[in-house]
């Protein structure tokens, strides 16, 4: 009988699931043990990327190697041989590495570079080397190569940051390709000089920037990675990535890569699709090796090699670019065989057959060897499925995140702003599904992220004022429509904030409410900008409405900051008024009340508080620098009457924040 792991210990209904958990963490034991006893540690096995490449050596040659086990021949060709197929062979070498030694001098700094592979199934095609630094993408072929990425003067690093300070992180989730107001791709240095001071003085924490991997399509958003090691050169150079991340550190900000694992791009020309003609390098072969839904190539867990190639890009951008954690994409996918395309309505679904458990070990080595390498690591997982012990430490029989996303609240609003009238608003259900999760795994809580701002859906913003956002936003222009709407955007991001979990997350824009949705060039739209960018102008803008909703989410976050929330206590229900619609809850010392009715304001509404002495208000949806109507005074105290009452006013379709005075 095995040891029962902490997490079962802590979770009797995992009990059944004993074995499988006790099984998943011996073998992270036993693999842990064979790295240290072949590379020394983990750290060390994660070098993967240093041993193959192209790279300078100590004496001033280059060795170029790359893992191709069944290629029949390989040859490096580029600007320096004129794209000579014949002149420059590899080698075989151990370890179905193929190598070549160059004198000095024979590469230099820009050179283009591709390997020429004559596969096992008798292809022949010049692809891109796995662990290249820098790919770049010719402008009139539109042809990707790999390029020699070896500066004069690499970049000198001005911070120090320690993520560990990060107690409880506030995302901004950006994109640095459409984070400037012209219809173009931005770039990283902008990003830093313009966005990053936005970023900080919005109160925010962590920026997670996304599409940072090389990719060949720029409207897959990042997600159909190419070039795993290379930051994309859409944006600018490595050294630029590095004085972004430089910047943000200068300003307190932490930066996580939202790193893809999850998947691969299938393209032959830009990617790792085939590369030795085996069927199954990288890839898993056959249907298994496909991603339907996502027209992607799904990566081999279980194959040593691949393990230690993802290892290596875990260690590269943690310290090649400092980058203090990562948001693993499509870890859902990544867990089960089923890709996520199931329901996991019983324990059993977490640990049967459909569980890719090459996958957890993976998983359980990359958290490992993040926080090995910058302890204090943040590291969130893209999770639908709910797993157990998913953001809990591998030691203990988890996955060894240390925050979930928590995916089903913004499907939630959206469900309930397309279905739902105002009327029929349940705050039950709202309390039910905000506070519905494993208490003891941090979830980073979000009422819209990315997704919900992509072309063919529309963000909160938009659900709740459509066309009147082009017409109305004046705040001399009197709309009920915009009334409402910035009403409920500014409640429901409130009521997501401070019930759905221990950190918060925003999408780049939708603190102003940022209009219309998101949509890259792409041959249906002729190629346009329009919807590509962030008109950062209308919440500079003094005369509209978009700056009460910047003022608003500023002044959310200094409260939640003040009061050391969202915290890992959960919120404590106080009252649940079905009739009046008003919710009212405490989290932390802050007492929280929210009145969705649409017309019943209440005076003299009474609710039972924990403690004596007084309340004051911290924080108001009604105000007018929010774009409310001042109904309640701001400097009035409320004192906790006989019987632990408070006794208030609540006007309708507001929420309130009341704190020990």
């Amino acid at each position: 009988m095995s040891e029962t792991p902490k997490l079962v210990l802590d979770d009797p209904w995992l009990e059944p699931q004993k074995e499988v958990i006790a099984g998943r963490l011996e073998r992270l034991r036993r693999t842990l043990a064979d790295i240290d006893g072949r590379s020394g540690s983990l750290p060390a096995h994660a070098n993967g990327h240093k041993l193959t490449g192209i790279h300078r050596q100590a004496d001033g040659h280059w060795m170029v190697r790359e893992w191709l086990p069944k290629a029949k021949a390989v040859s490096l060709i580029g600007d320096f041989n004129g794209w000579n197929r014949e002149s420059h062979p590899l080698a075989p070498a151990r370890g179905g590495v193929w190598q070549l030694r160059l004198d000095p001098g024979t590469l230099a700094h820009g050179q283009r570079v591709k390997l020429h592979i004559t596969g096992a199934d008798g292809s022949s095609r010049d692809r891109i080397p796995a662990c290249i630094l820098r790919a770049v993408q010719d402008p009139q072929s539109h042809d990707y190569s790999g390029q020699i990425w070896e500066p004069a003067e690499p970049y000198v690093w001005k911070h120090d940051f320690d993520p560990a300070t990060v107690k409880v992180p506030f995302i901004y989730e950006a994109h640095v390709g459409m984070s400037g107001e012209e219809g173009r791709v931005h770039s990283y240095r902008e990003f830093a000089n313009a966005t990053l001071p936005r970023i900080a003085a919005g109160g925010y924490n962590v920026v997670q920037l996304m599409a940072v991997q090389e990719h060949p399509y720029y409207g897959s958003f990042g997600y159909h990675v190419s070039s795993f090691f290379a930051p994309s050169s859409r944006f600018g150079t490595p050294e630029d990535l590095k004085y972004l991340v430089d910047t943000a550190h200068g300003l307190g900000i932490a930066v996580l890569l939202d790193i893809v694992h999850s998947h691969a791009v299938k393209n032959y020309a830009e990617g790792l699709n085939d590369l030795d003609g085996s069927g199954n390098l990288y890839f898993h072969s056959g249907e298994r090796g496909d991603h339907p839904q996502w027209d992607s190539k799904v990566f081999d867990y279980g194959r040593p090699e691949v393990r230690q190639f993802l290892l290596s890009n875990v260690r590269h951008w943690l310290e090649e670019f400092r980058f203090d954690g990562f948001r693993f994409d499509g870890v859902t996918s990544m867990l089960y065989w089923h890709r996520g395309s199931a329901s996991f309505d019983d324990y059993w679904k977490y640990f049967g057959d459909d569980a890719d458990a090459d996958a957890v070990l993976y998983l359980q080595l990359a958290t490992t060897l993040a926080r090995q390498i910058r302890p204090g690591a943040i590291l969130v997982a893209e999770d639908m499925s709910g797993l157990p012990g998913l953001c809990k430490p591998v030691a203990d029989g988890g996955v060894g995140f240390s925050h979930r996303l928590a995916m089903g609240i913004p499907d939630f609003w959206i469900k309930l702003l397309k279905h739902t009238r105002d009327e029929d608003w349940d705050v039950g259900e709202i309390w039910g599904t905000l506070t519905n999760r494993r208490h003891g795994e941090a979830n980073i809580a979000y009422a819209e992220s990315h997704d919900q701002a992509l072309v063919g859906d529309k963000t909160l913003a938009f659900w709740l004022m459509d066309q009147a956002m082009y017409w109305n936003m004046g705040k001399e222009d009197p709309s009920p429509v915009v009334e409402r709407g910035i009403s409920l955007h500014k409640i429901i991001r409130l009521l997501t904030f401070a019930l759905g979990g221990e950190g918060w997350l925003n999408f780049m824009g939708n603190e102003f409410g940022h209009p219309e949705w998101l949509d890259f060039p792409r041959e249906g739209n002729d190629w346009s900008y329009h919807y590509c960018r962030r008109q950062w102008s209308l919440a500079d803008n003094p005369a509209l409405k978009y700056a009460y909703l910047g003022a608003f989410d500023r002044a959310m976050l200094e409260a939640g900051k003040n009061h050391g929330l969202p915290g890992n206590e959960p919120a404590e229900l106080l009252n649940l008024d079905i009739t009046n619609k008003v919710l009212c809850a405490r989290r932390g010392d802050l007492i929280f009340v929210f009145n969705l009715s649409v017309d019943r304001s209440i005076p003299d509404y009474e609710l039972r508080v924990p403690g004596t002495g007084e309340y004051r208000l911290v924080l108001d949806t009604d105000a007018s620098n929010f774009g409310g109507q001042d109904r309640v005074n701001a400097e009035m105290t409320y004192p906790v009457q006989k019987g632990g009452i408070l006794s208030i006013y609540t006007p309708a379709r507001t929420a309130m924040v009341f704190a020990p005075v």
